[in-house]
């Protein structure tokens, strides 16, 4: 069973005030492979980039990370990403982009999925109309192998104006997920619904499970058998940048530990899907306790030492 992984690589720039406090290689998906690798897990990260520096040193860090490069282009007709991110009291990011892409994306040849592997995808990578049939391509190869595939929209509101002709294109790429594991902010953004059921009654034709996430809220889980929500402990964020992310990082671990396959995500039992909630909920809390994006690697070095 192997991981994959399909999504932005940016150069993040941190700020709190006027001050620069970090810069660390990012995006949703690669900020989920960098956990995942720095827990021994066999990752692949699917993507772009420049060749540049930038570049270089995003592909750096995925290798000493124990991520695997070998589907990734390097263009030389544009530059690597770069986002500077403000963080407000809250320890929240807004962001400033600053991207120049090609026209010919993504160009690489898609790995050979088999039967129960698993691959993440989403973010507004997933939607873009300029990468969609690319993204497409490799989710309907994917599906023909019987591989598990997560999906987490991660709409920002910066994308509310699109709404309307992005939903469809949202609920296509559900149909194609074994398990959606969205935010209470996303899932208000999308559809406008205001709590786990509402959320359950409009994305229930479409996948198996959800798992929402409602930050100091805790995390519920929706499915045609099961619903149950899960606390979460009270901190103080340094930044909540990488939560999100390496949440999904601790459901596709667990999952990957414990060899479950695609056909056991429709009938998993409640103790089950607590013992793998746990665990994200885990890995989401120590991240949001330093600027960095991904698990901290003497916590994650600690993990394997014990495991």
């Amino acid at each position: 069973m192997k991981i994959y992984a399909v999504g932005e690589t940016i150069l993040d720039i941190i700020f709190k005030g006027v001050e620069p406090q970090a810069a660390m290689p990012g995006g949703s998906s690669f900020n989920a492979a960098i956990t995942l690798g720095r827990l021994g897990a066999p990752i692949n990260f699917i993507s772009e980039m420049g060749d540049d520096k930038v570049g270089d040193l995003i592909q750096d860090f995925m290798e000493k990370n124990g991520v695997e490069a070998n589907f990734i282009s390097r263009f030389r007709h544009g530059q690597s990403a770069i986002a500077l991110a403000f963080l407000n009291e809250k320890s929240d990011a807004e962001y400033q982009f600053y991207k120049d892409y090609p026209s010919q994306r993504l160009d690489v040849e898609f790995p050979d999925f088999q039967k129960d592997d698993l691959l993440m995808f989403g973010s507004f990578y997933a939607l873009n109309p300029k990468i969609r049939p690319r993204v497409k391509e490799l989710l309907e190869k994917a599906l023909h192998a019987g591989s598990s595939i997560i999906y987490d929209p991660n709409f920002r509101s910066s994308h509310l104006a699109e709404r309307d002709e992005l939903v469809p294109v949202v609920k296509e790429n559900m149909q194609f997920a074994s398990l959606v594991r969205a935010s209470d902010e996303d899932l208000v953004t999308i559809f406008d619904a205001g709590s786990p059921d509402e959320a359950w009654d409009h994305i229930s034709p479409y996948t198996d499970v959800l798992i929402y996430t409602a930050n100091s809220g805790g995390v519920y889980l929706r499915s045609s058998s099961l619903s149950f929500h899960m606390e979460v402990e009270s901190i103080e964020p340094v930044s909540t940048i990488g939560a999100g992310d390496t949440f999904n990082a601790g459901l596709l671990y667990g999952l990957w530990k414990k060899r479950i396959g695609k056909e056991q995500i429709k009938t998993l039992e409640r103790a089950t899907w607590e013992e793998l909630i746990a665990t994200a909920i885990l890995f989401s809390r120590e991240v949001c306790l330093s600027y960095d994006n991904y698990l901290p690697q003497a916590f994650a070095l600690n993990l394997n030492e014990n495991r």
